[in-house]
């Protein structure tokens, strides 16, 4: 079987398709016309985001078997019609939940201890110890939106921390020891702290809206490790402005393109200069899950589920 790869990977992935059996092809370049030129030579393709996988590109791969996705979401890519064409897809997310996991916690610790504005300061030789006296996460009520693998290796990051955590999702029985799995209303109606762990779907984009965030009994503080169009970012600039929303955390953006690679090209939406001027919010470039552990995770979790299927 000859696989094309389309995004550089951690070397074992290659390595070890190899030592499997499989001829391995990379073009990391070449224009999607390109690709779509040749995709017909090819029993499996590896990609991260480069591009979508659509139905046009989907017909031009006319002996796929398989296309793997080092990453978690499967969204750029129309499951439907290759589940059609008998195409299987295969995604990670088991390789890069716990640094997920990692990364909300950090942003989360960041923004109660206010550590990003602190540092900034005494960088600049502000001593302002009063200003950055932070609140404690002991006691607090966390909500997770989402209880899979992502949502799962952010709650058993939280234990130790004395809180309650809350969880809410579609299919029912996911709850653990690590979370208590209630309805959407429950959940509303006690948390402190809001953290998103949900895929791209029809259900999640543009889910965090004016009326979502309202329904929330009490002010809450809001991280966001999952899909950027998952948020109205400019609901979310204004429950900061009348403080609904406490502080934001926010690892992924409505603005960034589908391939992850690059935000916004045009104008700055002034939603988006507020956020990048207040100081209780904390960002990073869709980074959550991009570790150097997680890199090999990725890759060997795409190597053992080929294996699994195809030897």
């Amino acid at each position: 079987m000859k696989i094309l790869h389309l995004d550089t990977n951690h070397e074992l992935l290659i390595k070890q398709l190899e030592n499997l059996g499989f001829t391995n092809h990379e073009d990391y370049i070449s224009s999607k016309d390109v690709i779509e030129s040749k995709i017909h030579n090819y029993d499996g393709i590896i990609i991260r985001s480069r591009f979508t996988i659509d139905k046009h590109f989907l017909n031009a791969a006319k002996n796929l078997k398989f296309i793997g996705r080092v990453g978690a979401g499967l969204e750029n890519i129309d499951g439907a019609y290759a589940n059609q064409k008998g195409i299987h897809l295969i995604a990670a997310p088991e390789g890069n939940r716990n640094a997920v996991g990692e990364h909300t916690l950090g942003m989360l610790l960041t923004l109660f201890n206010k550590l990003n504005t602190a540092d900034t300061e005494v960088r600049s030789g502000k001593w302002l110890r009063e200003e950055n006296r932070g609140i404690e996460l002991d006691g607090k009520t966390v909500g997770l939106i989402g209880y899979g693998n992502m949502g799962k290796a952010f709650a058993k990051k939280l234990r130790g921390f004395n809180v309650e955590v809350l969880c809410y999702d579609i299919k029912a029985g996911v709850g653990d020891a690590n979370a208590k799995q209630v309805t959407l209303k429950e959940l509303q109606e006690k948390v402190q702290v809001l953290s998103l762990h949900t895929p791209q779907t029809g259900l999640t984009l543009n889910m965090v809206n004016k009326d979502f965030i309202n329904k929330f009994e009490n002010p809450f503080w809001f991280f966001n490790t999952a899909r950027g169009k998952s948020v109205v970012t400019s609901d979310l600039v204004s429950a900061l402005k009348t403080g609904k929303i406490l502080g934001a955390g926010l690892d992924v953006l409505e603005y960034e393109k589908t391939s992850f690679e690059n935000l916004f090209s045009s104008k700055m939406p002034d939603a988006f200069q507020y956020l990048i001027n207040a100081k209780n919010v904390l960002l990073s470039p869709h980074v959550a899950g991009w570790t150097v552990q997680s890199k090999e995770k990725l890759a060997q979790t795409i190597v053992n589920k080929i294996k699994a299927k195809f030897c």
